[in-house]
């Protein structure tokens, strides 16, 4: 059943990344929205363990790619090269060309080439050279940025940042689940190969379809309105958030319902992603702290 194959996924998750709870239920609920995921975090966390782990457990085709200075479009999306013997061109892909896209360091790249993401991120294709080639399907786009430090980096293109469903916070672990790490590091049980297989792509795109026929009722609806105008307001933008970051806010509720079993959305499911679905897309000063804006509109917004 791909309920039950969906929780093996998330106790496998857990299991692997102690510590990592919340970040892992967040990255499942961008998997089930068919949504993209940009993890935050310090170096050596686990960023990049959560999500191989995922690509491993997903069976599906898993692609890392480092991002760099020097990085271009076409080391991303691919290229066409021609064949003297043939006298034909021939398609290279790239990495884009998987279920799941670990794009390490994603703000380590330029914005031009950072930009060669957003086609596919948003319509699950490429176009080179005049010719549109599809994505697999699914495609996820999971992507880590390391925000201690801004030494050799470029900020991310606010429509690109537009484009992820979920910023995923991840922090260093309380010193007792810190010994629970280095205990099971120490043991020698820690597999070297990945997980199996625990979520097949088939059931996969099965729960991705119930996602989308979750029940939400028009008063619930009206509240993720009235979330976003309240972020609008106390930002003094009213660009500040999209209507795709209200269709965002609506698919990650879904999401996070089915994964906690339900056949309904209720409001906790709304505040619990609230947050993460709208503080990448907050046109702030780069002085102003989003959290404090984020939970005053839950706050003041009235709870159907």
């Amino acid at each position: 059943m791909p309920h039950n194959s969906l929780q093996s996924l998330r106790t496998t998750l857990n299991e692997t990344i102690l510590g990592s709870e919340q970040a892992a239920d967040l990255l499942l609920t961008a998997l089930l929205a068919r949504g993209h995921a940009l993890v935050t975090g310090p170096p050596g966390i686990g960023k990049t363990s959560l999500a191989s782990t995922l690509a491993a457990s997903l069976g599906g085709i898993f692609k890392r790619l480092q991002f760099t200075p020097d990085l271009l479009p076409s080391d991303i999306i691919g290229y066409n090269i021609y064949r003297q013997q043939s006298g034909e061109f021939d398609f290279v892909s790239g990495p884009v060309f998987s279920n799941l896209l670990l794009a390490d360091e994603i703000n380590r790249a330029s914005p031009r080439t950072q930009s060669a993401l957003l086609e596919s991120m948003n319509e699950r294709q490429v176009s080179i050279d005049g010719e549109t080639k599809q994505l697999p399907d699914p495609f996820l786009v999971v992507a880590t940025q390391n925000d201690t430090s801004s030494t050799g980096t470029f900020p991310l293109p606010e429509p690109q940042l537009d484009r992820f469903l979920l910023s995923i916070p991840m922090a260093l672990p309380p010193e007792t689940c810190q010994l629970d790490i280095l205990k099971l590091h120490g043991s020698g049980t820690l597999s070297q190969e990945g997980s199996p297989c625990v979520l097949p792509l088939e059931d996969l795109i099965a729960l991705q379809k119930e996602v989308t026929q979750l029940s939400i009722s028009e008063n619930l609806q009206r509240y993720l309105l009235a979330l976003c105008q309240a972020a609008r307001s106390l930002t003094g933008q009213d660009h500040a958030v999209s209507v795709r970051g209200t269709l965002a806010l609506q698919a990650a509720a879904r999401a996070f319902a089915l994964l906690e079993g339900q056949s309904a959305v209720h409001p906790d499911h709304v505040q619990a992603v609230y947050p993460h679905v709208l503080r990448h897309r907050l046109l702030t000063e780069d002085t102003l702290d989003p959290e404090p804006i984020l939970n005053t509109a839950l706050d003041q917004t009235p709870v159907p």
